[in-house]
């Protein structure tokens, strides 16, 4: 069986070959914080390290998809995925994959500012049209 961290990699690679659109960064933290399979900076952690590993790509500040790199990656390794974690993927991507422009997506990002400190933008947004838009430092 893979580490732990490594098994949150495939599943966000995973959830990313199988989704039929991009993957919000919301869309991806739905699904492994619900499970309880890591905390919210573990997972950010994750997901940093596949986008400079260009096995993601990002689209937009929030949003990703899986690169060639990614997927050949994947193809090598989701067997080291069991059978009920693919299938909750898949679950969770048929229940929530049409609905992605009509809930309210909730985008979170940080970064290290100019002067080495960190800030947070968080937005709401409803219907492609941003409802807040708010940067913490």
């Amino acid at each position: 069986m893979a580490e732990p961290f490594t098994t949150y990699k495939l599943i966000v690679l995973y959830m990313a070959k199988h989704s039929k659109e991009t993957l919000t960064n919301s869309q991806i933290s739905e699904f492994i914080l619900d499970r309880d399979y890591t905390d919210y900076f573990q997972l950010q952690k994750v997901l940093s390290e596949l986008v400079e590993t260009e096995l993601l790509r990002k689209r937009t500040i929030s949003n990703y998809e899986i690169t060639e790199e990614g997927k050949k990656t994947l193809s090598y390794f989701e067997k080291e995925l069991s059978g009920e974690i693919k299938n909750e993927v898949k679950d969770y991507l048929q229940t929530h994959g049409g609905q992605v422009q009509e809930r309210i997506l909730t985008p979170a990002d940080y970064y290290t500012t100019p002067q080495g400190n960190y800030a947070v933008r968080c937005q709401i947004i409803e219907k492609d049209t941003t409802v807040l838009d708010l940067t913490l430092a």
